[in-house]
């Protein structure tokens, strides 16, 4: 009898997410995270959700039509207000036809990336990062190449990006907000960004793609704006996830937009990649009452100013209590500096006590703790003294 094989390249993608994984089942397998535990651990609704949010699933989900529920790529309406939105925003004119609505971040990702790639091309992409980058970049049958941030700062490391561009590079991430460390990267670095993938391509003769990450584009603190990277680089494809503003990632709503900079026969031939894309992957368009629900979400976000005032009140709190915290420009973390050499240790001593953090090195970033601040009000009041007691013990 023959052995049963499996896809190699979805075992190199298990290997890629292997931490992620191996910590989700610990979670779920463990028993402390009942109804008092304090959850801080992934970006994940804790209080109920967005009034205009569920208005709209159901305004949208009851049928006029035997067809409300058939096969559609794309709601025009949706795409049009996405368009208007992101233009306002942007400062730039976005059209219609150039955004292609996703199942959510994730969605728009995997669409850029197999809308461009080769099989073998190289992808850098930021370090410490979004989990799932590598395991993405594999799915499309790309070679994830991990390049890390500037220590400390978390700035692009623009000379370490350069270095790791080679003939095989097709494609260059850009997180900003970055998650999960909240820098927003100034105009100045993205400009010269875009001369390093510019002098890149001509190099190589083949043009160098920016996926643009900007899922927490709306998410930024202290009156600082969103500074969105296609200003700065024409090659520019930007994904974007309903999922932060509307603190809903369950519902999978997103968007990838080609910027009005490219040239139109470079933008018509990535329209038709990213429509294959989706088609190819399963038919992996958003729903259509998501799509048209769309408009209505347009205008929806969660109070930013109150997550302000819990990552004032958090990082005030673990200052106090003697941890070394650095302050986001945004998104949705907080990420101190542990204690003791292992992370992983000092978060299973605080989920003992009802306290779930993420360890850093799941988000590439060793000696830290990954902190979420969708957590409730309530429940940063229960963590923080568990918090302090914590580092008082380590450090006894």
């Amino acid at each position: 009898m023959s052995v049963a094989t499996v896809s190699s390249r979805m075992l190199a993608v298990a290997e890629e997410m292997r931490s992620v994984m191996a910590f989700g089942e610990r979670v779920l397998e463990g028993s402390g995270l009942g109804p008092d535990a304090c959850d801080f651990m992934f970006g994940n609704p804790q209080e109920p959700p967005l009034r205009g949010l569920v208005d709209a699933i159901i305004r949208h989900a009851e049928p006029r039509d035997v067809h409300w529920f058939g096969y559609q790529k794309y709601d025009q309406a949706a795409r049009e207000a996405a368009a208007r939105s992101l233009s306002r925003a942007r400062g730039q004119r976005f059209e219609p036809a150039d955004v292609a609505i996703t199942a959510g971040g994730f969605g728009a990702i995997a669409a850029a990336l197999l809308a461009v790639i080769e099989v073998g091309d190289e992808v850098c992409y930021p370090r410490p990062g979004w989990f799932a980058y590598g395991a993405v970049i594999r799915g499309a049958a790309g070679v994830p190449v991990p390049v890390d941030l500037a220590p400390e700062s978390f700035d692009l490391d623009l000379e370490a990006i350069a270095a790791a561009i080679g003939p095989r590079t097709r494609m260059v991430v850009v997180n900003t907000p970055h998650n999960p460390t909240g820098r927003i990267y100034p105009r100045a670095q993205l400009d010269t960004l875009a001369e390093v993938l510019s002098a890149a391509s001509e190099r190589h003769g083949k043009i160098i793609y920016l996926l643009a990450d900007e899922p927490y584009a709306r998410v930024v603190f202290d009156g600082r704006s969103h500074i969105g990277a296609a200003g700065s680089y024409p090659y520019t494809l930007t994904a974007y996830s309903y999922g932060k503003t509307l603190l809903a990632p369950g519902e999978r709503l997103g968007w990838l937009a080609l910027c009005p900079d490219m040239p139109e026969a470079d933008r018509a031939a990535l329209r038709q990649a990213v429509d294959m894309a989706q088609v190819s992957h399963g038919w992996a368009f958003a729903g259509r009452t998501l799509q048209r629900a769309l408009p209505n979400l347009e205008g929806l976000c969660i109070d930013v100013a109150a997550l302000q005032r819990r990552r004032d009140h958090m990082v005030e709190g673990l200052r106090a209590a003697g941890y070394d915290v650095p302050t986001p420009e945004g998104t949705f973390y907080l990420i101190p500096r542990c204690p003791i050499s292992d992370e992983a240790a000092f978060a299973a001593w605080l989920a003992a006590e009802g306290v779930w953090i993420m360890p850093g090195s799941i988000a590439g970033l060793p000696g830290r703790l990954r902190i979420s601040l969708t957590a409730t009000d309530a429940m940063v009041e229960r963590a923080l003294p568990v918090f302090a007691r914590a580092i008082r013990k380590v450090l006894e």
